[in-house]
Formats: structure tokens, C-alpha cells, sequence
């Protein structure tokens, strides 16, 4: 079965929308490779200037960014009503910034680590690849079909009084 309400439901979203919502929260999930394995956290970050920065301390995340490898990072949100989401996904390669001016930067922007501990390593994504949509929140009554009446009293009947079938 087509699902032909998509078009009205789901928008994809410019490059200047994605930097709208990217700027409306300030947590998403960073994705790289750690050796050959994939890995996501949680961060914290600011645009800056089309990049965007997040802190980290010495690490696993840490160690993966070393290798320069292309990151992803995704942001989701919603509106107060709970009726309309969104995701961005930025495609992007890190460096680490040591700049005292851009790290001043950084601050001056508001970005300081949740979580406790050293988290003074500030690094810097430069986008290769930004995209994002917005879209209704369907009730949970069309994410799951209905359950058939019939169809459980068929299943408890095949069974012993034990359970068992």
C-alpha cells in the first residue's frame, strides 16, 4: 500500500531551514568510525559562522576525531504542540581548534559542557553535506495496524490450558 499523504506530511528542508532548527537546540548525536567500528554520543554544540563546535575531553570520541575521518551529526526537535518534527543531518569533516580567538569564540557563543569533567578540547565541523525534513506527528493509531479481535481468540484457542500449543 502507497502511503500517498507523504508529500503533504513530510517537507525536506532548505539549507538556511536546517540552520534554522540547528540553532533552535543546542544536543544532537555525533557519528563517526572508531577503527572499524561505528559509534554515536550525545553532544552539546553552537553554529558557528556555517560549522558547528562541540567540547570533548580525551577519549574514545576523541581518538576517532584524531583520524579525521567525515562525521554525521543529527539534531531532532519538535514544536510546543507536539505536532510537527524535524531532523537535520550534517555531513561534515572535524578539526580541532586551538585559535585562542575562536575558542573565546566559542564561549562567547555559550558553549560549555553538561557533563562534569575536562572538556577542553573544542572541535570545529565543517559541513560537506547538510539536509533535514520537517514532518506531522501521525497518532499512534497509524504507526501500528489494529489489532483483530478474531484473530486473538483464534491464537488463545490453539493452545493448551497450559499455555503450551
Amino acid at each position: 500500500m502507497e502511503n500517498t499523504s507523504r508529500d503533504q506530511d513530510v517537507k525536506d528542508l532548505s539549507v538556511h531551514d536546517c540552520w534554522k532548527y540547528l540553532q533552535s537546540v543546542s544536543i544532537g548525536r555525533i557519528a563517526l568510525i572508531n577503527g572499524d567500528e561505528p559509534e554515536i554520543f550525545p553532544v552539546n554544540y553552537v553554529p558557528n559562522f556555517g560549522t558547528l563546535l562541540f567540547r570533548t575531553g580525551p577519549g574514545t570520541k576523541h581518538n576517532a576525531l584524531r583520524e579525521g575521518a567525515v562525521v554525521v551529526l543529527e539534531a531532532d526537535g519538535f514544536n510546543r504542540y507536539g505536532t510537527i518534527a524535524w531532523s537535520v543531518i550534517l555531513k561534515g569533516t572535524p578539526e580541532f581548534v586551538t585559535q585562542p580567538e575562536d575558542i573565546q569564540e566559542a564561549v562567547d557563543a555559550g558553549l560549555s559542557p553538561w557533563q562534569p569533567g575536562t572538556k577542553d578540547i573544542l572541535v570545529r565541523i565543517t559541513p560537506t553535506e547538510i539536509s533535514g525534513r520537517r514532518f506531522v506527528i501521525s497518532p499512534p493509531s497509524k504507526w501500528w495496524p489494529p489489532l483483530d479481535p478474531a484473530a486473538s481468540e483464534g491464537e488463545a484457542s490453539d493452545r493448551d490450558d497450559d499455555g503450551s500449543q
